[in-house]
């Protein structure tokens, strides 16, 4: 366990070269092109993390400036992913879950139930947390464990599904996204976007980057919507016209630097789906193999960046107008693409359903973190969480993005609450 945690606490941009590479040998490549796109790979990953971060700390000091401004009373804080990943590394069932978690997709792909083989080892927090629920409301570890392996299953299921989507719209063949916190929204973002293809009228409109781009000229490139909606959040904000322009241009530089990074990842990632390609056609005559990789691959999507950042306000502004929401969004605004990136890749990138998804998306998520701050603190604090200053009660959106672990903790608290 030691060990596994030790290479866990190297973070996802070391522990995906060393999965890759070992994949890439496995697979029939040779050492130095196994190794170059894995650490390409690595390097794609820190890139966008630094990107990410970025926004981050741009956006956080503007959201915090916004809820003072406007008067934001909200007792729970959001502290951000970290704290989702603090209580499931925190629990002794972490190395249970991986073993389980890595049988059970052999199993699949052997037995022909999944197409998808999960190397994104890192994010297997995301199963981990289920069973950290669990075995927090029971006291049981093997239903966590078990807990856990059912949220795989159902995201490996879900990543089958939505993989065709992915292909097609980010043009990377043989790639699927089992992200817990992303792909738990792909069902219900192509069922509301199967709605939307049926009402008259509505159907009919369509925004997409090029269409913009191609109307409004310069204004409608990526760095200049950055640099409108970094100045238009400022003025939110309250900022004075050289901390508005300053959050303009990092805005514009998140727009313009992320789809490159991504790209970048995309170079390390070609070889490697080549090679399942190849090894799958050699040994497996017609059976198809997806890559299940971290979502990060497709939150460069102009698409997804320009949807992202237009609803950090809408975020903040149901925050405050939703009845019985009690977290005051923060941290985790700088990982709404994750929680976009299923809106927009079920409506083709079309921003005007993108935006409609997203806030339904964001209002279920918003809820789900309320009601989940009471466990999230007090398993935090057991992991000796470091709370913000004059923070009592803390989770974040991250947290309520998990959709299927919560339904399963959800339902396996009121099935305990019977006997």
């Amino acid at each position: 366990m030691n060990v596994l945690q030790y290479v866990l606490d190297m973070g996802a941009a070391v522990v995906m070269p060393i999965i890759v590479t070992i994949l890439g040998l496995a697979l029939g490549l040779k050492l130095s092109k196994a190794f170059r796109s894995g650490l390409t790979i690595g390097i794609g990953l820190t890139a966008i993390n630094l990107v990410i971060g970025l926004m981050g700390s741009a956006v956080t000091p503007a959201a915090t400036a916004m809820t003072e401004r406007f008067g934001l009373n909200l007792t729970v804080i959001d502290v951000g992913w970290p704290i989702s990943a603090a209580i499931s590394f925190g629990t002794n069932i972490v190395p249970f879950v991986f073993l389980v978690c890595v049988a059970l997709n052999i199993i699949m792909l052997t037995l022909n139930w999944t197409k998808t083989l999960n190397i994104d080892f890192w994010n297997y927090w995301h199963f981990v947390l289920t069973g950290a629920l669990i075995q927090y409301l029971t006291g049981n570890m093997v239903l966590g464990v078990i807990g856990a392996g059912i949220t795989f299953i159902i995201i490996m299921k879900f990543a089958d599904l939505s993989a065709p989507l992915v292909q097609k719209y980010y043009d990377m063949p043989g790639v699927s996204l089992p992200h817990t916190e992303s792909v738990s929204w792909a069902p219900i973002a192509m069922g509301l976007n199967w709605v939307y293809d049926r009402i008259p009228g509505f159907r009919n409109i369509d925004w997409n980057n090029e269409k913009i781009q191609k109307r409004f000229g310069l204004l409608g490139e990526l760095m200049m919507l950055g640099l409108l909606l970094g100045i238009g959040l400022g003025a939110l904000a309250g900022y004075d016209l050289g901390k508005m322009v300053v959050l303009g241009v990092n805005m514009a530089a998140v727009m313009f630097i992320l789809p490159r990074m991504v790209r970048i990842l995309m170079e390390g990632l070609i070889p490697l789906s080549e090679g399942a390609k190849a090894f799958m056609e050699k040994r497996f005559p017609g059976k198809e193999l997806y890559i299940g990789l971290d979502a990060a691959v497709a939150v460069g999507s102009p698409a997804v960046i320009s949807t992202s950042l237009l609803m950090i306000p809408i975020t903040l502004l149901l925050a405050f107008i939703l009845p019985g929401n009690k977290i005051l969004p923060l941290v985790d605004l700088a990982t709404l693409p994750f929680f976009v990136l299923w809106p927009v890749i079920a409506s083709k990138g079309n921003l005007f359903r993108s935006l409609i998804t997203s806030t339904i998306v964001v209002t279920a998520i918003l809820y789900i973190a309320t009601d989940i701050a009471p466990v999230f603190t007090t398993m935090a604090q057991a992991t000796s969480f470091t709370f913000p200053e004059g923070a009592t009660t803390i989770s974040s959106l991250d947290g309520g993005a998990h959709l299927v672990p919560y339904i399963i903790y959800k339902i396996v608290g009121f099935i305990n609450g019977l006997f």
